[in-house]
């Protein structure tokens, strides 16, 4: 029998919450001295972000179907569906393929590349990462294919460029624990960037985001990340927003582009998939406490979803990032 709930708090903040599940993993960072000419080509890495922050100098990127972009100090970018592009010092700069160039490796996270003539100086931190939460893959599936960020307001302007500086002080003096702090320094910036786009962007006004910042929908999306365990269902979500079963359900599908119990199984599937491979858990065990009564019942949803039974997933080996172009 559904168990009985309370009405959800009004006052939460779905977005705020969804934000906060942002997590990155799998990161690897990379501190690049270039002198013009130079131009880098780097091959498409698929489920990841790339990014580059200029912390001295400029240079031109270049994503294929998107004009080239120039990148001055202070700029941040970031290519979040993983495509293949161009970094380079000017648009007719040749650009040798990234894994053409030796680079001096400091850690399994971060590693430093020098490279190219004897002209003007471009200091570069990039990075390749993932956004392993489903949330991630909701959000990162709704930006486009370069978030650029040259101008922020004056508050964030000012936590910006210091926090650009102690970067570029940091990678040019590589004290001891000096990657650690611009690993996590450059994780802020990647968030706050994503923070900006939703804050500006029109594409943001609509789909998943609209919905999360819609009052009803938002906090019966709110209540499906904070317990997806729960027997939820169209009508208890509705009660527990305050609205008619068939006029939540309708607003749901609007919003959100598919049904309340469809967006409630994918939300739990991808929140096994990850759990399938970070843990040792039995299936059994997943299947509690992600709702499911029996074993044999969260299989076949998983199977429904991915196409592959949860098994086949188990302890998938994660191949480092700069491997997966090859």
């Amino acid at each position: 029998m559904p168990r009985t709930r309370s009405k959800i708090p009004s006052c939460t903040d779905p977005l705020g919450e969804t934000l906060h599940l942002l997590r990155l993993t799998g990161t690897l960072y990379c501190r690049s001295e270039l002198t013009a000419p130079w131009g880098v080509d780097l091959p498409p890495f698929d489920g990841c972000m790339m990014f580059h922050i200029v912390t001295a100098g400029r240079c031109w990127l270049e994503v294929k179907g998107d004009e080239p972009r120039l990148l001055q100090q202070g700029s941040l970018a970031l290519v979040p569906h993983g495509n293949g592009h161009r970094i380079r010092s000017s648009p007719t700069a040749e650009a040798v393929p990234l894994f053409d160039i030796p680079v001096e490796q400091v850690s399994d996270r971060y590693e430093i590349m020098r490279y190219g003539g004897a002209g003007d100086l471009t200091h570069l931190t990039c990075g390749v990462v993932r956004f392993d939460h489903v949330a991630a893959q909701q959000l990162i599936a709704l930006l486009p294919k370069v978030l650029q960020i040259d101008t922020w307001d004056d508050d964030e302007g000012s936590w910006l460029q210091s926090t650009l500086r102690f970067i570029s002080r940091e990678a040019k003096e590589l004290r001891p624990g000096g990657e650690t702090v611009i690993t996590h320094l450059a994780d802020i910036l990647i968030i706050q960037a994503i923070r900006s786009w939703i804050d500006s962007a029109r594409e943001a006004d609509r789909g998943w985001l609209a919905a999360l910042r819609d009052d009803q929908v938002g906090r019966a999306i709110a209540a499906i990340h904070r317990e997806p365990e729960k027997d939820w269902t169209v009508a208890l979500l509705a009660k527990a927003v305050g609205m008619s079963r068939s006029g939540f359900s309708a607003r749901f599908t609007k919003l959100v582009g598919e049904s309340a119990m469809r967006y409630l199984t994918q939300w739990r599937m991808q929140l096994a998939r990850t759990q399938l491979q970070e843990t040792s858990d039995p299936l059994s065990v997943l299947a509690d406490r992600l709702g499911y009564q029996s074993e044999a019942a969260f299989s076949r949803a998983f199977k429904r979803v991915f196409g592959v039974s949860p098994g086949s997933v188990r302890h998938a080996a994660t191949a480092p990032l700069w491997d997966i172009a090859n």
